[in-house]
């Protein structure tokens, strides 16, 4: 049995970003952790009923999310951790920063606008406390460039450097072919009445979709995708749930493909690592041929 830690930023991104790869891995009963690093108080509301927690006094969406969070958590079969939490009930050490700009990345709790050093020190011993065999997060531009995704990845590989016997790292990146595919299905597949619109073919693509020889590896279970749904469910503030696809608060619709990609990660260098055999996006989990 393989222990992973998944270290995200906010609730939902750990379904959203690397739920196939959770749900494969508790499925062939590896021991998989959830490691959350604020509670997403800059979250935008889709529905109307809680649309009063938007920016309200005193952070109520952040105990909501909580709650989404131990939904979706629970339907994913995982333990889940809160950054600098020791005891059951407290908010983590920091706050969702927002997007660079706004008045929450300066906050005095804001995540992105922490001192490293001490996010660093205190990512390295939860890590070395939860002592996962493999660790997996973003990629060095957080998947779309947000601060909080893209603070979880400096710091995650600042406390690896650090570590002696280091875990090994993974971080989320999407081949380009993927990308194209899922294009092309949603433009069939998202009724026009939902009122979610499937990707331009044109539009640019996000920082985290690469060409596919960099993608060392990736979990492949479409099997997982009707869990995942309903995990995703849990998170109701933030995520519409179609058959095979979501809209977050753009009415952007996205496909569950049941497929996620991976590179193999050096955390000192950041450079991604090449494996024996590069067609490693034939590998059913990201613990096959990892070290």
């Amino acid at each position: 049995m393989t222990r992973l830690l998944f270290v995200h930023a906010h609730p939902d991104d750990e379904t959203l970003a690397t739920g196939v790869a959770i749900l494969h891995h508790v499925e062939r009963g590896d021991d998989v952790h959830v490691l959350t690093c604020t509670l997403g108080e800059e979250g935008e509301v889709i529905p109307a009923e809680h649309a009063h927690l938007e920016g309200a006094e005193g952070d109520p969406l952040a105990e909501h999310r909580h709650g989404e969070l131990a939904g979706a958590v629970a339907t994913l079969g995982v333990t889940s951790h809160l950054l600098g939490v020791p005891e059951a009930g407290e908010r983590p050490a920091y706050r969702d920063s927002g997007m660079v700009g706004s008045a929450a990345f300066s906050h005095p709790r804001s995540f992105a606008g922490s001192d490293f050093a001490e996010v660093v020190a205190m990512m390295r011993s939860t890590i070395e406390r939860i002592d996962p065999d493999v660790v997996v997060t973003y990629d060095p531009e957080g998947g779309y460039g947000h601060p909080d995704h893209i603070r979880v990845h400096d710091a995650v590989r600042a406390a690896l450097a650090e570590m002696p016997s280091a875990p090994t790292l993974f971080v989320t990146l999407t081949p380009r072919s993927w990308v194209v595919e899922d294009r092309e299905w949603l433009a069939s597949h998202v009724p026009q009445e939902t009122g979610y619109a499937a990707p331009s073919p044109t539009e640019a693509f996000a920082p985290s979709v690469v060409d596919d020889d960099l993608v060392t590896h990736a979990v492949i279970d479409p099997g997982v995708v009707a869990r995942q749904q309903e995990a995703l469910r849990s998170h109701a503030t933030q995520v519409v749930v179609g058959d095979g696809w979501f809209a977050l608060s753009n009415d952007v619709a996205s496909r569950l493909a049941g497929r996620e990609g991976y590179a193999l990660m050096d955390p000192s260098t950041g450079e991604v690592v090449a494996t024996d055999d590069q067609a490693g996006t034939e590998r059913p989990g990201l613990v096959e041929g990892a070290r």
